[in-house]
């Protein structure tokens, strides 16, 4: 092969790749940031993008969310117990000019963010706050993030405390007072329960002192239960005023 026929390929050569480089296929889900001699143009996609090759760069970015997990922390709350937490972060960017161009990198700027959040907003609760409103804390935690994350174009969609792990003796302390709770509750429902059958005495005997009767019915009723049972003694109630007729009986015949 001649040197004019070697120039010639190694020119096609040359031609491929920078035709290659100066055409990008870009997916639904990306988008291409595009610097024209370091000014910036706009977005491009999605689909075919063509660039002037070695006058364009282009940063592409994603547009997915991104599941980021926020380090173990180490939190002192309001009422000076110290807890390691550690979290879940949702976002994405809806901004790809922003997110390029105001902050250099926007994944790390987010972790950061979100850790310094983390460690400000829990601190400002009490362990009980911290154990109960968990609900409450994730919208304040996504609520702090996304404002300040908004200019780099990222959008927080959700955050998520996740584990809360505390020291061995206030885990301990805690159980005692969950043991406490549930002694409390146990004594107040059996309160109840005596209360409700004190009045349902009450009630009965209310109608026993009315209805005389009735008590007859009830004494009929037990020796009906008694004689069904296997019992080698059997003890016959006997009503009080059999016993008064049966005293006064026996002090006439002692006066006499």
């Amino acid at each position: 092969m001649t040197f004019a026929g070697a120039l010639v390929v190694f020119i096609v050569f040359i031609g491929i790749v920078v035709l290659a480089n100066a055409i990008r296929v870009v997916r639904e889900y990306e988008r291409l940031v595009v610097f024209r001699l370091g000014r910036l143009v706009g977005e491009r996609g999605p689909g075919l993008v063509l660039l002037i090759p070695v006058i364009d760069r282009a940063v592409k970015v994603g547009l997915r969310t991104v599941t980021m997990d926020v380090p173990p922390q180490d939190i002192i709350t309001r009422d000076n117990v110290t807890v390691k937490v550690n979290a879940v972060i949702y976002f994405r960017v809806v901004n790809a000019q922003e997110a390029v161009v105001q902050v250099e990198n926007f994944l790390y700027a987010t972790s950061q963010i979100a850790q310094t959040t983390l460690r400000s907003i829990l601190g400002q609760q009490e362990l009980d706050e911290l154990l109960s409103e968990r609900e409450k804390l994730n919208q304040a935690l996504q609520q702090v993030i996304d404002r300040q994350t908004e200019p780099w174009g990222v959008k927080v969609s959700t955050v998520e405390v996740k584990n809360v792990d505390l020291p061995q003796e206030m885990q301990r302390a805690i159980a005692r007072q969950a043991e406490a709770e549930r002694e409390r509750r146990a004594k107040v429902i059996n309160a109840e329960g005596e209360y409700q059958a004190a009045a349902r005495l009450a009630e009965a005997a209310a109608v026993i002192a009315r209805e005389p009767a009735a008590l007859q019915l009830r004494y009929l009723q037990t020796l009906a239960e008694i004689a069904t049972e296997n019992n080698s003694t059997t003890i016959f109630p006997v009503p009080i005023d059999i016993l008064k007729g049966f005293m006064a009986t026996m002090e006439r015949k002692a006066t006499a």
